[in-house]
């Protein structure tokens, strides 16, 4: 342990060089909470009834690694590991699948707040804030492809009141637990083929959209968040819900919009979307994943494209405009290995940004010193920030380097391998 305080000290001295102060970092670092998926834990299956699995509408989790999560109350067990392996106060990141219906089957035009109360209880007590998704996968209703935009009314109907409560239980959550709960909403809808009638159901999407917003909810306890796509199982040819189709109906509503790193094209950078998109919207959700060739949802990684994000959000001050939230899942390898590995990969890239020394990079800038400003970038990527990572592990009493692999180990022997 002196190592790591020693080590801390030494990266402390070379980056107050560069004008960074490294305690000013881990304050902010400690101050962001990452809002953290439990669908890694099951498999995006939840607990509408016990042989619960994922269905139709456009996700696909593929593996069958052993041990995963049976009841909630494992769930709950998995999730209370996880967040003993990463710094930070973090947030749990709820679908409305994963309620508590007491073994009966509750459709989802149906669910009340009642079927969440063990869950804010639960948050309560581990001293946790909750968001939440509508889950429009998964049921019969999506077999169309079209969910609030399908040109049968039934359908949209169903799939309108459905979000309507899962507004009201994110309002819930938020007066229930002191704090603002983000609600998002991502759909499925789209075709497999060429679709002729684009706009038709485009139309629809925002008539339901209006009309789930009638109700108005005070954002000191629900905000409303819209996840657009570039394309998905089954709807490669058409995404009625895309980028410019959300970003148009927010920036005129007022809305928050959803960016998912998995939703673009691969060579789209979803960083320089930032800058642009803090201009004219109040807020900014993330949904931080890896997508492999197509929106494939692997676990977080510190690769390029997830340090030129974090960077980009720390150089446009928007910390406190842009709520950061991971959306992955692999049943591939262990469960709890996958969240902690990407929740702390996010948060690794973070601590980066907060350590770049923008004012210095600034000046050379300004000053158009141009090969001054790419030299101090490039010798920023070898700067000893690992030092100052595993210090911050240290002062949160969470493992850092590979004592973190033993953690995940004994838990896989201890809890895992007995399910």
């Amino acid at each position: 342990m002196k190592n790591i305080e020693k080590q801390y000290e030494f990266a402390k001295e070379q980056y107050a060089e560069l004008g960074v102060d490294t305690d000013q970092a881990l304050k902010t670092l400690q101050q962001i909470p990452i809002s953290i998926h439990c669908w890694q834990g099951d498999d995006v299956g939840g607990y509408e009834k016990p042989d619960a699995v994922l269905g139709a509408g456009g996700t696909l989790v593929t593996g069958n690694f052993r041990g995963k999560a049976r009841t909630i109350k494992e769930l709950r067990a998995d999730i209370e590991k996880m967040l003993s392996l990463v710094p930070g106060r973090n947030r749990l990141n709820l679908h409305a699948n994963y309620g508590e219906f007491g073994g009966k089957l509750v459709d989802r035009n149906e669910i009340e707040t009642s079927h969440f109360q063990g869950w804010a209880d639960w948050a309560s007590q581990q001293g946790i804030m909750l968001d939440f998704n509508c889950t429009l996968f998964s049921h019969p209703k999506v077999d169309s492809g079209f969910t609030i935009s399908d040109k049968n009314k039934e359908i949209r109907e169903f799939w309108i009141e459905h979000i309507k409560r899962c507004r009201l239980i994110s309002d819930y959550f938020g007066r229930k637990l002191g704090q603002s709960c983000v609600h998002n909403i991502w759909i499925p809808d789209g075709s497999k083929d060429l679709t002729v009638d684009r706009l038709k159901h485009r139309e629809l999407l925002a008539d339901s959209l209006d009309r789930i917003f009638e109700v108005k909810y005070d954002k000191k306890y629900m905000r409303d968040s819209l996840e657009s796509k570039l394309f998905g199982i089954a709807s490669e040819s058409y995404v009625v819900g895309s980028h410019e189709f959300y970003m148009g109906y927010s920036v005129k509503n007022h809305h928050m919009i959803c960016l998912d790193m998995g939703h673009y094209h691969p060579t789209e950078s979803v960083a320089d979307k930032i800058s642009s998109m803090l201009l004219f919207l109040p807020e900014i959700m993330l949904h931080i994943s890896r997508g492999v060739r197509w929106d494939s949802d692997h676990v977080a990684i510190l690769n390029d494209d997830i340090r030129y994000l974090f960077e980009e959000i720390v150089r446009a001050n928007g910390l406190n405009r842009v709520n950061i939230g991971l959306d992955f899942f692999d049943a591939s390898i262990n469960r709890i290995g996958a969240w902690v590995t990407g929740t702390r990969a996010a948060q690794k890239a973070l601590l980066i940004a907060l350590l770049e020394p923008i004012k210095l990079l600034r000046q050379y800038e300004d000053n158009v010193q141009y090969a001054e400003r790419l030299a101090l970038l490039e010798e920023a990527k070898s700067m000893p920030w690992s030092a100052v990572w595993n210090y911050y592990c240290h002062s949160s009493s969470v493992p850092s380097g590979i004592n973190l692999i033993d953690e995940i180990r004994k838990y896989e022997r201890e809890v895992i391998d007995n399910r």
